[in-house]
């Protein structure tokens, strides 16, 4: 989604309902265990699917405020054409019920600071998650299109407050030793389950974008040298529209990768999407990305930032950092970002 403000693969295993709002409860199941990298096999294995997702639960998130700009969160399932199961748009900690973090800005629980000093308060009332007891305490402060969960030696640090819209910044607070690494899941959500796309300018089926951008306060910043890797591409007229390169690249350059750009496929509720297995141990500062490509960067431009209140208003939080997501910002709807600090 722009500034105008998926999917995990799981088998026939579930977890324990949890309380989702304006819909009746059901299990979702797991994400996938796939094999380590070493015994992974050669062949690149995709599933796809066509058309729309059974739908879970129509919401797991209540803005607590009337805002124009608020959007509600689904989850649903659909099944591939080999049977796999996939939860959609993905697999989240949110939906767990786990939460993590603090707001910069906030327009459901009217967080809106008008001042560093005031964002400096918000600041020293988050709470520090403790990896190391002997590390250094680092603070970053991140902006997600739309959903972010964050990881650092694979201990959950923080939980995107708002999974769709309105956007929403915030506040991290973790103590670690270096070297430490940053995993995190980031979802464009989705209102048409299963065909990646949502309401805007008039049109109901329209593809999507993402984006984050974070500095932390020990100098790391989003950019170029972190990784990326997706694993939920549409919405596609054709399968084939994915291409893959070398074993670990998606391309879909040929489709255009910002908007406006981006060609906007007429296929609507017939759209397919491609899904990739995410790795079990993805959060796991020993799981090895090398293979992984390189997070793009993109401009406020293409990222569209008119409604991002704590990015425009404070830009001085993110000095040297950049907009990143992988290769395709419109058709990459999930996509999993690492970054080993040393």
């Amino acid at each position: 989604m722009r500034a105008f403000k998926s999917g995990t693969i799981s088998k026939a295993i579930s977890i324990a309902g949890i309380a989702l709002t304006g819909f009746v409860t059901q299990s979702l199941p797991l994400q996938a265990q796939t094999q380590p990298a070493a015994a992974a096999k050669s062949s690149v294995v995709r599933h796809v699917t066509q058309g729309l997702g059974k739908m879970v639960a129509e919401n797991l998130f209540e803005c607590a405020e009337k805002v124009a700009s608020f959007r509600k969160t689904p989850v649903g399932t659909i099944t591939a054409t080999d049977g796999t199961i996939i939860t959609l748009p993905a697999e989240s900690a949110y939906q767990k019920g786990l939460r993590g973090g603090a707001d910069l800005h906030n327009d459901c629980t009217k967080t809106d600071p008008k001042t560093l000093a005031e964002v400096e308060a918000l600041t020293a009332k988050t709470p520090i998650v403790e990896i190391d007891p002997d590390g250094e305490v680092i603070t970053g402060y991140m902006m997600g299109d739309n959903y972010y969960e964050m990881y650092v030696n694979e201990k959950l640090v923080a939980v995107d407050s708002v999974p769709y819209t309105p956007m929403n910044g915030s506040i991290v607070r973790f103590k670690v030793k270096r070297p430490y690494t940053i995993a995190m899941k980031l979802v464009d959500w989705e209102e048409n389950l299963g065909v990646a796309s949502e309401l805007n300018r008039a049109n109901k089926w329209h593809p999507g974008d993402g984006g984050l951008i974070a500095r932390f306060s020990d100098g790391t910043v989003t950019d170029s040298t972190w990784r990326a890797q997706s694993f939920y591409v549409g919405p596609l007229a054709n399968p084939d529209d994915v291409i893959e390169k070398r074993g670990n690249v998606h391309d879909t350059t040929k489709l255009g990768r910002t908007h406006p750009l981006a060609n906007m496929p007429t296929c609507q509720d017939k759209c397919f999407g491609v899904h990739y297995d995410i790795p079990a141990t993805w959060q796991s500062r020993t799981f090895d990305d090398k293979s992984w490509p390189r997070a793009n960067e993109f401009t406020d431009e293409e990222i569209g930032v008119n409604a991002m209140v704590a990015y425009t208003r404070f830009p001085e939080l993110f000095d040297d950092a950049r907009w990143i997501w992988s290769m395709n910002l419109v058709y990459d709807n999930v996509v999993i970002v690492r970054k080993t600090v040393r």
